[in-house]
């Protein structure tokens, strides 16, 4: 797997392209390997512009000193049902009836594994100072007891683990509404206990049903009130009580699911992706690597440049400058602090929402008094706060406790840990020490803004120099010892938990990012903004596409389906042979 895509960090003042895509994150390349490999331009004819030093926007895989395998800043997996995500990676499928096409859809390849989930019976809750392990509601389950917590649950709601709390509301949510019954009814399934609810639900399904559903509990403040239109907050506390929500904000593992979001969009997020029985993949060379692998497919073709520390700063038509090309760029080198002039016919942003209010806002694009609707559609989405670290240990101190790999949750403000894995030839270990989101952002900012950084020291198989390359990424030496605090606490007295010899740290709340990932606000009609978005005025050639304003928010695939569907609209790109004629990319 390639990773030294050429990066051109300098200037062309007055370069004339067809498209330019700002964003080299994995909706702008994407563009880019598709607009070029299906020669609808030349390679000179579309360039990409990022204001970083490095590929794939969000995704960062990084390689400890002492070890030889990847860890995850960003995004760090992908589920099997998302077929252009899987079949970029793993090549055409294998049912497809001409041999001959069953290459490699890209040029480099890369090795799908499993990302291993850990065993649930090994695997911690700690949870208002109680310890146990996760597969407990199931022990209970299966003995006719119910698991009773410290949190105060309606009797009704007594027993659930939080997947099952989840899946009964949307269950008991869907089947209140007469018209979802009466036309899905035989996709929501109630199993043979209390506790299994199934949704055999399609995307196409959940995108005729979200428009739709209505919230038909009376005596509520949200009687006959579209689901849409509720924050899923709102919701969750309605159904299960204040305490219930705080039971599943908790035990669930991730705040960003239960924020005030919107509640029709919640639904099938929350039965896709975080209930039992769904299967992910990474991949071995780390998960940045498609967007290496999407880069490297482009930048083959004679032309093709990939400009990187060069800021956008602004752009504008009303220029004399060129007779040929309808917008003038004004890109800012960071390296040389240079303002130069690029000329193209088609803009694709392919950027988040905070990357588009880093722009001038007073151009006749952005300008709120010129288009106030736009304005308003950027911001449909929640900027979601989260940070990532990496601790890299001298040996894996978690199997002490026969944990393998898979991560514990906690309400403590670390939340959940992964064991990310073990070098066979020297022990040396990695564990993801903390998946910060949401309200636990505050707690860790005032940790990460202090001046004094961790101090890695010499490790057997890591030399100080090559440690010392890292000082810059170190975490806070309080965060840390805050972190190895939690730890303990959350792992118990049984085992000893060593201080690290070195950390990774990442804020993706930083400039230009945001957010890790975002969330759609409650009250949007998502699929007339998502539709919008991708061409925002009927009279520009400037087009918006990326993960924030997608129906797979915090997943690659959103990204790829967004900047798909806007290639077949608006750039007349046929869909692509290796991509399944009935999979459905969404509104």
């Amino acid at each position: 797997m390639n990773k030294n895509t050429p990066l051109n960090k300098g200037m062309h003042p007055d370069l004339k392209t067809e498209v330019a895509i700002i964003g080299a994150g994995t909706s702008g390349l994407y563009t880019a390997y598709r607009l070029v490999t299906d020669k609808k331009y030349t390679a000179s004819e579309v360039q990409i512009f990022d204001m970083n030093n490095k590929l794939g926007g969000r995704l960062e895989s990084v390689i400890m000193p002492g070890m030889n395998f990847w860890g995850e800043l960003g995004g760090m997996r992908y589920l099997t049902s998302q077929e252009i995500v899987t079949t970029l990676i793993e090549g055409y499928p294998l049912t497809e009836p001409d041999p001959a096409k069953r290459t490699p859809v890209l040029n480099d390849r890369m090795t799908p594994v499993a990302f291993p989930m850990g065993d649930p019976a090994k695997l911690y809750m700690y949870l208002r100072k109680e310890r146990f392990k996760q597969d407990a509601w199931d022990v209970a389950q299966e003995a006719g007891d119910k698991l009773i917590t410290r949190f105060y649950l309606n009797d009704d709601d007594l027993g659930f683990s939080s997947d099952q709390l989840f899946n009964k509301i949307i269950y008991d949510v869907l089947i209140a509404d007469p018209w979802v019954a009466e036309n899905y009814g035989d996709k929501i399934i109630k199993g043979d206990t209390i506790y299994d609810y199934s949704f055999e639900l399609t995307s196409r399904d959940w995108d005729d049903i979200k428009p739709k559903l209505v919230y038909n509990f009376p005596n509520t403040p949200y009687y006959r009130r579209k689901v849409n239109d509720l924050g899923f907050w709102n919701l969750i506390k309605d159904q299960v009580s204040e305490e219930g929500y705080t039971f599943l904000a908790n035990a669930g593992g991730y705040y960003s699911n239960t924020i005030n979001w919107n509640g029709a969009e919640a639904f099938p997020y929350m039965v896709g992706d975080f209930s039992a029985g769904t299967i992910y993949k990474t991949i071995e060379e780390g998960y940045d690597s498609i967007a290496y692998a999407l880069a490297n497919s482009y930048t083959d073709h004679e032309e093709a440049t990939i400009w990187a520390e060069n800021k956008l700063l602004t752009f504008t038509k009303e220029h004399s400058s060129s007779q040929t090309h309808k917008y003038e760029l004004t890109f800012l080198n960071l390296e040389s602090d240079t303002e130069w002039k690029v000329y193209a016919n088609t803009l694709v942003l392919a950027m988040p929402r905070k990357s588009l209010e880093l722009l001038d806002q007073n151009n006749f694009f952005f300008d709120v008094n010129e288009n106030s609707v736009l304005n308003e559609n950027i911001r449909s989405v929640i900027m979601a706060p989260a940070f990532k670290i990496l601790m890299g240990f001298d040996y894996p101190w978690w199997k002490e406790l026969g944990i393998d790999s898979g991560h514990s949750i906690t309400d403590l403000p670390m939340r959940q840990c992964y064991y990310f894995g073990t070098d066979a030839q020297n022990d040396n270990s990695m564990l993801l020490g903390s998946y910060g989101d949401m309200v636990t952002q505050t707690f860790w900012k005032a940790l990460s803004d202090d001046r004094i950084l961790f101090e890695v020291r010499a490790n057997k198989s890591a030399s100080l120099k090559e440690l010392h390359e890292l000082d810059d990424v170190q975490a806070t030496k309080m965060m840390v010892d805050e972190l190895i605090n939690q730890l303990r606490e959350l792992h118990g007295p049984d085992v000893t938990i060593p201080d690290p010899y070195v950390t990774y740290f990442k804020d993706w709340t930083d400039e230009p990012f945001g957010a890790g990932y975002h969330a759609w606000k409650a009250g949007f009609s998502v699929k007339n903004v998502m539709e919008y978005m991708r061409k925002p005025d009927a009279n520009e050639q400037i087009h918006i596409c990326g993960e924030a304003y997608s129906d797979q928010q915090g997943w690659v695939e959103g990204a790829f389906c967004e900047a798909e569907k806007m290639l077949q609209e608006y750039f007349g790109l046929d869909r692509p042979i290796w991509l399944s004629p009935t999979y459905y990319l969404g509104w």
